[in-house]
């Protein structure tokens, strides 16, 4: 079979669920959703270092290093990118062909019409990737962006205080939105979060139709599979992917934030979350602008947060995301070496 996967870019804000849908694709036979190791978002500030990819030996060079990336990825992929299998695929010497070559892989041993990458960062280079890989469709997964800011309180990645978390998730939304409607792009479907976990069997369905594939009943014991244990074996940040949907996850803020957290998240948001159909809990007259004194005790309280969850964290879960970290520290000090 001359079989050419096409890409699927989920697309928005990380703690969106974008995990639970990553896991329910993963589970039909005409998609490949492997856990994603950010390939885009982490190589192209990385580029320049790299000189001129049209020189064999630099592209090279930039081949052997993402693949040495994905194999050191905290969840393992089943199928494993090596270097001389991606430079023999690929048709342009672009850090966007190899992250399709290497995508393509997981989609080729199953013999799957589509890739699905859910680096969720990619909503920042919307424009670029759709001139780059212009078959691909993106899923806007969005979610009330004030339950984003609770869960990422907790998470090891991230922003950790209410404004910084805020700025970012407005701002994803603004690409994304902006981009859907500059481009008016055929290919794009839309998830809300709430109605997700609502009926999630309903948007999956919706889903497999507007990709003219057959809905399968096992994407629904995504909780099930192989995939779904390495994740959830990985690291807390995915411990609830072994678990059915979870229909209540919803409105948390209501509950885990404090008034004062919510009043920063709207001052800085609220129009965002009012676009997207969220009701805000203050009132315009009440989200007044931060002075340039609360907005530094706001960034020197968020450096404080994550200094204190990395210390937190378990040395086993550090282990994990070490191999990764030292790869880009090695590839930084290649470059400072040759100064």
């Amino acid at each position: 079979m001359n079989l050419i996967p096409k890409p699927i870019f989920i697309i928005g804000t990380q703690r969106s669920g974008s995990n639970l849908l990553r896991l329910m694709l993963n589970e039909s036979p005409d998609i490949a959703a492997p856990h994603p190791p950010h390939i885009l978002k982490v190589f192209m500030p990385l580029l320049p270092l790299y000189g001129d990819l049209q020189a064999s030996e630099n592209f090279q060079k930039l081949v052997q290093d993402v693949c040495l990336f994905v194999q050191k990825n905290p969840v393992l992929w089943e199928t494993q990118p090596q270097a001389e299998v991606i430079l023999a695929a690929c048709k342009e010497n672009s850090l966007f062909e190899v992250m399709r070559q290497i995508y393509a892989l997981p989609a080729l041993a199953k013999q799957a019409a589509y890739f699905c990458c859910k680096s969720m960062a990619n909503v920042e280079i919307l424009p670029e990737l759709s001139a780059a890989l212009p078959d691909a469709t993106y899923i806007y997964l969005y979610r009330d962006g004030r339950d984003v800011a609770v869960s990422f309180t907790k998470a090891f990645v991230g922003e950790k205080h209410f404004y910084a978390i805020a700025q970012q998730w407005k701002k994803d939304q603004n690409f994304a939105l902006a981009f859907k409607e500059k481009y008016q792009p055929k290919n794009w479907f839309e998830i809300r979060y709430e109605d997700f976990i609502f009926s999630p069997e309903k948007t999956l369905k919706d889903l497999c139709s507007f990709l003219h594939i057959e809905y399968q009943g096992n994407m629904m014991q995504y909780h099930k599979s192989q995939e779904s244990q390495r994740a959830a074996d990985s690291g807390d940040m995915w411990k609830n992917v072994v678990k059915p949907v979870l229909a209540d996850n919803k409105n948390k803020f209501l509950k885990e934030a404090s008034q004062a957290q919510i009043l920063v998240f709207e001052t800085v948001a609220g129009e965002v979350l009012e676009k997207l159909g969220y009701n805000c809990t203050f009132s315009k007259k009440e989200r007044t602008p931060f002075s340039q004194a609360e907005i530094a005790a706001f960034e020197q309280e968020n450096l404080n947060l994550k200094a204190a969850i990395r210390n937190k964290v378990s040395e086993d879960e550090l282990s994990k995301r070490k191999g990764q970290e030292d790869l880009l520290t090695e590839i930084r000090q290649r470059f400072f070496s040759r100064r």
